[in-house]
């Protein structure tokens, strides 16, 4: 293993990477187990690309831009999105069965979307694309795959990769290398109300920040409008697509109150759908037009919990789903730290700015994880002695604490009393807590940001500001040595 790339992470980021990659030969570390617990599988309404015959990559990447509220990066924006057709090209190769209409690829419409473009599978559409990453994975001698391995730090010494360290059920080890492509995720798992694997707490933001690496638009953190409401932590998801097929918010008396906003951006809906319920009314979609043929995971969701969308409302609520925010990058997906890259979630690519678009994440996954491995191809990869450096140990109790302290303080809104609370409650914990590091971060740059901007809401500051149209930068420094020790 020493002397060869090291991808953390096993969702359509760090897969694409490692397929990209081969026949070089790399290792790929799992938190879990190959088939379970990465977020890509969870992905319910599509891939946006632009493949229609009335579509293309500029206005494809004009919906990117309105959506992202003045913070994205234009050439990051067209890289990512010219590249959509060839995602669904590889994957379609690779044996994906998307919707069709004879040859014709099936097109749903999400929220703040000019156009129909979202490629998919029924509402199943991460499952599908992880069973044919693995698939491939699993076929490609070149990978090798560690199960149940959390990493528990990665080492940089003068601004470059060393390796890292991690432990598994047979004990630590550590893997000597030069090149390192992180493909961690993001942090839902920090709310009590997430669509996340619980496991999404950050740990890939924490590692780099550990390491020394620069953090990007920490503050913005997407909240899903339509969770499920069952009693499951975590909440499944009702895709966007059912809005887009004609489903809309209703009381409970099936009465619409969104008065034709139900396609808005984000977080519009999730900012109006909170305010209905704190007038302490239930909020729900009357789905009654859609099928189980169109929708079956949802419909089965709703079957288990004793709802029949057909008849019934459908309640549902906001939830923690996306991060806009992550590892600062350049445009081949590398760190300030020399020979650290960034891929999917855990990446600030400049792609979503404050707010992203509608299924866009899994098009980031694999285009990035594409343009990281191939800057990995041409490079040496060195080896050599580690350092030890202490890790973290996250207390279960704590994350508790931390999840409560985060839905109360980073929500959907948000101001400075209870962001400073926040930061003053998660300070002890940091030292210890990669999960309490990442939510300090968070409410730093949430306090930093005094205007309200795409996900960023500032009940205090509820203006934007056109001069605060940049983004923002975090770095471990910045909490005080103080707060490490405490």
């Amino acid at each position: 293993m020493n002397g060869q790339p090291v991808i953390v992470g096993a969702g359509a980021a760090g897969l694409t990477a490692a397929l990209i990659l081969a026949p070089q030969p790399v290792t790929l570390l799992c938190a879990g187990k190959f088939e379970t617990g990465a977020a890509s599988g969870w992905a319910q309404g599509g891939i946006a690309a632009a493949v229609g015959s009335d579509d293309s990559p500029v206005l494809h990447a004009a919906d990117t831009i309105a959506a992202g509220a003045g913070l994205c990066d234009a050439h990051a924006v067209k890289r990512i999105i010219d590249q959509g057709p060839w995602a669904i090209d590889y994957l379609t190769k690779l044996g994906a069965k998307f919707a069709r209409s004879g040859e014709r690829l099936e097109l749903g419409r999400e929220a703040a979307h000019q156009r129909r473009r979202i490629v998919h599978a029924t509402d199943a559409t991460g499952a599908e694309v992880m069973r044919v990453l693995q698939n491939a994975v699993r076929a490609c001698p070149s990978i090798s795959v560690i199960e149940n391995a959390k990493v528990a730090a990665i080492v940089a010494q003068d601004g470059v990769m060393r390796g890292v360290h991690a432990t598994s059920p047979q004990g630590p080890f550590s893997i000597a290398t030069s090149l390192v492509i992180l493909a961690t995720g993001g942090v839902g798992g920090l709310f009590a109300d997430t669509t996340n694997p619980l496991g999404a707490l950050g740990s890939g933001l924490a590692l780099a920040a550990r390491a020394g690496a620069n953090l990007r638009d920490m503050e913005f953190v997407q909240f899903h409008p339509t969770a499920l409401v069952c009693g499951l932590d975590p909440m499944p998801l009702v895709s966007e697509a059912v809005r887009g097929e004609g489903a809309v918010f209703v009381d409970a008396d099936f009465t619409p109150f969104m008065q034709g906003g139900d396609l808005a951006a984000r977080d519009i809906v999730s900012r109006a759908v909170a305010a209905k319920m704190a007038q302490g009314s239930d909020v729900f979609l009357d789905a009654r037009k859609l099928t189980a043929q169109h929708f079956p995971k949802m419909f089965a969701a709703c079957r288990a919990s004793g709802i029949d969308p057909t008849k019934d409302p459908v309640p549902v609520r906001p939830a923690a789903h996306y991060h806009m925010g992550g590892i600062a990058v350049d445009a081949n997906c590398e760190s300030n730290i020399r020979g650290l890259f960034a891929v999917g979630e855990v990446a600030a690519t400049g792609l979503h700015g404050a707010n992203r678009l509608a299924s866009n994440s899994v098009l980031e996954a694999m285009v990035t994880g594409r343009i990281a491995a191939e800057a990995c191809a041409g490079r040496s990869v060195a080896a050599a002695r580690l350092p030890a450096i202490p890790a973290c140990a996250e207390n279960p109790s704590q994350l508790q604490s931390i999840r409560k302290i985060c839905s109360e303080n980073l929500g959907i809104s948000r101001n400075a009393q209870g962001l400073s609370a926040a930061m003053a409650q998660l300070a002890p914990m940091v030292a210890d807590s990669d999960s309490a590091l990442v939510a300090w971060l968070i409410a730093h740059a949430a306090l930093r940001r005094r205007e309200s901007r795409g996900a960023h809401f500032r009940t205090d500051f509820a203006a934007t500001e056109p001069a605060l149209a940049k983004s923002s930068s975090s770095h471990i420094s910045e909490i005080s040595s103080l707060s490490l020790a405490a």
